[in-house]
């Protein structure tokens, strides 16, 4: 036995017999166990009487019981906090979030882990295995000894509160609780709810103190060292201290797949100095140079990132999307010139922003166009959100030009349009000046351009084949869109699907020598236009067809013809189909074709024929019963919800419109205005109706945004996280997150009230 080895056996056994008497009561097993497992440095650091305290709370550690804490006051008047725990992933980095959570700063402190056992008895808890998830472990039989020879830590910290309060035994109490439910998720390998939970209290705190933020983001400087631990790669880290900085260097540790088993920390006046003994994502040292520099780099960023969390609605989401931004910026080159950019607060506070309100932006924008993210944050200030559709003509057939094939050229279509969603998207929720319907106009502006262009280049293709379409005039066959819902009420919004309506003048034949009939003709045009414009998932840019006459069972195209007959009084029409075509606006095309449409949906629509306002009535009462499940508020569907706003200035162009031509407008708000000015609403009835519109919609979106789902329109429980986050990205902020959203859950109660108070006594039947 080499002397090294023999001189720890003998320091070891003295080190026992001076333990053991003054562990009277405890299993001498459990003293045996601790001292042979733990790191030798550890005894030179601690006084006997301390390390009794410390045998004392591993001796409490039971599989169901996997953490102990002491918090005793030092003579100083600071706290010494004391957390002996089972072994897991993420640990420390937990517990470091939690004491800063409660306002404590961390000044000093040490934490060790006693290693594997050598010889675990069969009868007892198996040893936890590392994984880059984390640790995991089945359960041990309950017993004394139970989990006795599983991996334990002890984690040693002098705090002093920030505030001038003391850490009443109330608040420590609560900080116990709240230790214990963080690492029973991770001993149930949920360390990503735990990672939450931790962020959640963390960001709560550092929101309610004002000065948090306002320091600049110093430097941290990290030196490598793999000479002086035979299994541990040494991190020295050296900074000016900030809050929480302990708790977010370890954070971005873990996040990068790095185990800590030791590590010293400790404050020097303003400046702090902290040693970790690390081991990478397989268990080893890094020895490699470009993973220490891949690593100084990210680790400094997330904890950078860290101290701009507020900023972001649901800031686990956005250090969850962050490690893995900068996971795909490493891969190209070592990230080049983005580094240095996101070293600036208040891009980092941009991208918090963005990263944290939504898992469909990052999805479907950011995580596939993060090599623009940043240009595009740099430049999102300079950039108008509303762009001259001339100049996104240029700008798109600039692009298209190089289009080698019709897959090349779909591509290129494409991805403009969602580079241009995302710029749109983007400034929208970084531009406090920002106001829905601007937001509307500029998404809708996008989806004329795009759908002016797709169709332009498919009818160019398919003319090349096929010849042009003529009437039986010999003239030229002119085609025409229309949007119709949001998209021809200009009123588009976070996932609104494109409802459109494709209609040509007349029956006739191509000029080409494979001619085909207009209405052949036609359709292979709406279908190559159908499938030119790709969405994400459902609701993303999906163009929808579903309003043409005779729904699904229809043509995709109606001659003019067609929509004079169906669209008539002896038509075939619902009178739902009457009310859709409100909404409907030539958007591309032969414009002469696409305002003879629209006049003759005037005529229709606002002809004075009587308007069954008894079968609307009904119609929405089945909305309500079948559409609104029990128990749930559906924002567009529920009394009071987004309908009975919209229905309600439906129904009033539908019965006044043949009178006061003033109303005919797709646009609600353009209608509500007008409908208060010449006095078929109350003044304040339209002020009402406009306020509740334009909350009911946001709220929508806000809702929309997480999932980036068309769907998504029912509210989460009012008790929930989602509904916290939800009331964070409506900007219902507070210094506790519960109280914006009960004011939230309160002012959605009376928007909804009162646009049902005046639904109802507007158009009362019977």
């Amino acid at each position: 036995m080499p002397e090294s080895t023999m001189d720890m056996e003998r320091l070891r056994e003295q080190w026992l017999t001076t333990l053991l008497p003054l562990c009277k009561g405890m299993d001498e097993d459990i003293v045996r166990d601790f001292v042979v497992r733990m790191d030798p440095e550890y005894f030179g650091r601690f006084q006997p009487s301390e390390i009794t305290g410390h045998i004392g709370l591993a001796a409490r550690l039971h599989p169901d019981q996997p953490c102990s804490v002491s918090i005793t006051e030092a003579p100083d008047g600071q706290l010494d906090v004391t957390v002996v725990a089972y072994d897991y992933f993420s640990e420390f980095a937990t517990i470091c979030g939690l004491l800063s959570s409660f306002g404590l700063d961390i000044r000093e402190g040490e934490i060790y882990t006693l290693g594997e056992a050598t010889a675990p008895a069969p009868s007892l808890a198996p040893t936890p295995s590392y994984s880059p998830g984390g640790f995991r472990r089945p359960r041990g039989k309950a017993g004394p000894s139970a989990g006795l020879t599983r991996k334990k830590i002890v984690d040693v910290f002098r705090v002093r509160p920030l505030s001038a309060v003391p850490f009443p035994p109330q608040q420590q109490r609560r900080f116990i609780e709240d230790l214990d439910k963080a690492i029973r998720l991770l001993d149930q390998n949920r360390v990503q709810e735990a990672r939450r939970l931790v962020n959640r209290r963390l960001v709560e705190a550092l929101s309610r103190s004002r000065g948090a933020f306002s320091t600049p983001l110093y430097p941290v400087q990290i030196r490598f060292d793999n000479e002086h631990s035979p299994t541990d790669t040494i991190m020295d880290i050296r900074s000016t201290d900030t809050p929480a900085f302990l708790y977010a260097f370890a954070n971005a540790l873990t996040m990068r797949g790095l185990y800590v088993s030791k590590a010293r920390f400790e404050n020097v006046g303003a400046e702090l100095h902290d040693r970790f003994f690390v081991r990478g994502r397989h268990g080893g040292k890094i020895l490699d140079h470009a993973q220490q520099q891949e690593l100084r780099l990210t680790a400094t960023l997330i904890k950078q990132f860290t101290h701009v969390l507020t900023w972001a609605p649901d800031p686990a989401t956005a250090i969850e999307h962050f490690d893995q931004f900068l996971d795909r910026l490493m891969e190209e080159a070592g990230g080049g010139k983005a580094l240095p950019f996101l070293q600036d607060k208040k891009t980092l506070a941009q991208l918090a922003k963005l990263l944290g309100t939504s898992d469909f932006l990052w999805e479907d924008f950011l995580r596939r166009q993060h090599a623009n993210l940043l240009p595009m944050l740099d430049q999102y200030q300079r950039l108008p959100l509303i762009r001259p559709q001339a100049a996104m003509t240029r700008a798109l057939r600039q692009r298209l030009a190089g289009a080698r094939s019709e897959t090349h050229w779909r591509k290129t279509l494409n991805q403009y349009k969602d580079e241009e969603l995302f710029r749109i998207d983007m400034k929208h929720l970084l531009d406090d000046q920002s106001t829905l319907p601007d937001f509307s106009r500029a998404l809708t502006d996008l989806a004329e351009v795009v759908l002016a262009q797709a169709a332009r280049d498919c009818q160019n293709r398919l003319s090349r084949q096929h010849g042009r379409p003529k009437l039986a005039s010999g003239r030229a066959c002119p085609f025409a869109i229309f949007g119709l819902g949001k998209f021809g009420g200009r009123e588009l919004g976070y996932a609104s699907d494109i409802e459109v309506l494709f209609a040509y003048e007349g029956a006739g034949r191509t000029s080409g020598r494979k001619a085909l009939e207009n209405s052949e003709y036609f359709e292979r045009l709406a279908q190559a236009i159908l499938r030119s414009i790709e969405a994400k998932q459902e609701g993303i840019f999906h163009l929808d067809v579903r309003l043409r006459p005779h729904g699904g069972k229809g043509l995709l195209v109606s001659q003019l013809a067609e929509l004079r007959t169906y669209y008539s009084p002896a038509g075939l029409s619902a009178p739902f189909e009457r009310q859709a075509l409100i909404k409907l606006r030539f958007v591309a095309g032969d414009e002469r074709l696409g305002r003879e449409v629209e006049a003759y949906r005037d005529s229709f629509v606002y002809s004075g024929a009587p308007w069954d306002l008894a079968a609307a009535r009904d119609l929405r009462h089945r909305q309500i019963k079948e559409l609104v499940e029990p128990g749930c508020t559906n924002v567009k569907y529920s009394p009071g919800g987004l309908l009975d706003v919209e229905y309600a200035v439906q129904y009033l162009q539908l019965m006044h419109g043949h009178a006061h031509p003033r109303p005919r407008t797709p646009n609600t708000l353009e209608a509500l205005a007008v409908l208060g000015e010449i006095g078929l609403l109350k003044p304040d009835e339209a002020a009402l109706l406009r306020e509740a519109y334009l909350f009911l919609r946001t709220l929508i979106d806000a809702l929309r945004i997480v999932r980036g789902n068309a769907k998504d329109l029912v509210l989460p429980p009012s008790d929930s996280d989602a509904f916290v986050f939800l009331a964070r990205r409506m900007g219902y902020t507070a210094e506790r997150w519960e109280e914006g959203a009960v004011r939230l859950a309160s002012e959605i109660t009376r928007q909804m009230e009162r646009t049902k108070a005046i639904f109802d006594s507007q158009f009362r039947t019977g």
